[in-house]
């Protein structure tokens, strides 16, 4: 054991650092096999569901308030309550199968209000940005990672297919952030703000795909084609069903509610549509955000939107805040201070590349430079489904427990405002 270990990492006395990644890579899942937990604080207590809903309350409302006084988005303070009692560091809460199936509503009623946000007649009026400028954006971002991987092979070896499933996760940027700080600046109709939001739109249309493609990936590549093939024909059936029966009774059924003039009735029934075609696609094989998201795009064809959106966004924002703890809790700080410079060089590297790439493209897109620039600069933070991505790559055993860790700390710093 002592030979192999020396062999593996050098003299573990001389480099503990190096010591520790051995450790973890000794704990690499293999497959028929579960991967090993991170190391968590010896203190972490276990809760009744009340306890636990309890603690990541009030965890929640002291840290955005403490945010909040120091201006800074609430997202921050999410994640920071997170990483504070997470199993990592006090031990108040642990990373449970019941705080992750609380969380993953955030992600639920996320996908339902960008549903609700989706207009065919925007996207057709904004198509050539949105699919262009977007679509290269995010194909391009994606692409850039499998190549840039292998400068890594030698600490953390990575298949094509974590390189694409990493891809998809960094080339995110803020919808939330980015859209809030242009409106507060009244840019939204601005040159550089269109570019912006065309960029948005085609990114949360892009995480549905990837939310299936992400598990296929995660298979034999000789399951991976037969994987794909019966997500996509799931996806065109639901679809199908959906949009050709459902779209006309969403509205005769919505008009039914409405004319009780019961509000309460009325959030009872959005509650259920959303969940129910939540629940509907994942006895389909395929993620509730998918289901969650076209409950959304249904709903954005009748006349209640503008009502809908309002009824919904009190849930939304505090399960998507209870989301963003749990991502918190996942973090080791021990793990990212021992690998530090690694941090510190995906902070920097992903942020000039977006930045780069995103200018050049809004360039040949016609923008001039200042636009093509504050395009680059807006978008070239991280972003909320970055985590989501992250979230699922994870559960998947798709990349190294390490990586993914210093991944998350570098998405972490990512998300801070930036002044375009």
């Amino acid at each position: 054991m002592a030979s192999k270990y020396t062999n593996e990492c050098g003299d573990a006395r001389a480099d503990p650092a190096n010591a520790a990644l051995a450790v973890f890579r000794r704990q690499a899942p293999v497959p028929g096999h579960s991967r090993p937990a991170l190391p968590v604080h010896p203190s972490v207590l276990m809760h009744s569901p009340l306890e636990l809903t309890l603690v990541l309350l009030a965890a929640a409302v002291f840290g955005v308030v403490a945010f909040r006084m120091l201006q800074l988005p609430p997202i921050l303070g999410y994640l920071a309550v997170g990483i504070l009692i997470g199993p990592h560091a006090l031990g108040l809460a642990s990373d449970t199968a019941q705080t992750k199936y609380l969380a993953e509503f955030g992600v639920v009623f996320l996908m339902f209000s960008i549903g609700l946000e989706f207009s065919l007649s925007k996207l057709r009026a904004m198509r050539r940005l949105v699919f262009g400028l977007g679509g290269s954006q995010v194909v391009l971002s994606m692409l850039a990672v499998v190549p840039a991987s292998w400068l890594f092979n030698w600490l953390f070896p990575l298949s094509w297919q974590a390189s694409v499933a990493l891809g998809g996760a960094l080339a995110m940027s803020s919808t939330a952030i980015v859209s809030k700080m242009l409106s507060e600046r009244v840019e939204l109709e601005s040159e550089h703000g269109r570019n912006i939001i065309s960029v948005l739109l085609f990114q949360d249309l892009a995480v549905v795909p990837l939310l299936i493609v992400i598990p296929a990936l995660s298979r034999d590549p000789g399951d991976m084609a037969a994987a794909l093939g019966m997500a996509t024909a799931k996806i065109a059936v639901a679809l199908g069903v959906i949009f050709f029966l459902g779209q006309r009774l969403m509205s005769r059924w919505f008009h039914v509610v409405a004319a009780r003039r019961s509000q309460e009735l009325f959030m009872l029934n959005l509650l259920l549509v959303t969940l129910g075609m939540a629940a509907l696609t994942e006895r389909l094989g395929l993620s509730m955000a998918l289901g969650a998201f076209m409950a959304g795009m249904l709903i954005s064809e009748t006349p209640y939107r503008h009502q809908v959106e309002e009824d919904i966004k009190p849930f939304r924002d505090v399960l998507l805040g209870l989301f963003f703890v749990t991502i918190g809790m996942l973090l080791n700080i021990q793990v990212v201070l021992e690998h530090a410079w690694l941090v510190l060089v995906l902070l920097v590297v992903p942020i000039l590349f977006k930045l780069v790439l995103i200018a050049v493209l809004a360039r040949l897109f016609g923008s001039r430079q200042g636009v093509a620039i504050r395009t680059g600069l807006g978008l070239a933070q991280a972003g909320e489904f970055g985590f989501v991505l992250l979230n699922q790559i994870d559960g998947l055993n798709l990349v190294d427990p390490v990586l993914i860790q210093v991944i998350l700390r570098r998405c972490c710093c990512r998300c801070w405002p930036r002044r375009s």
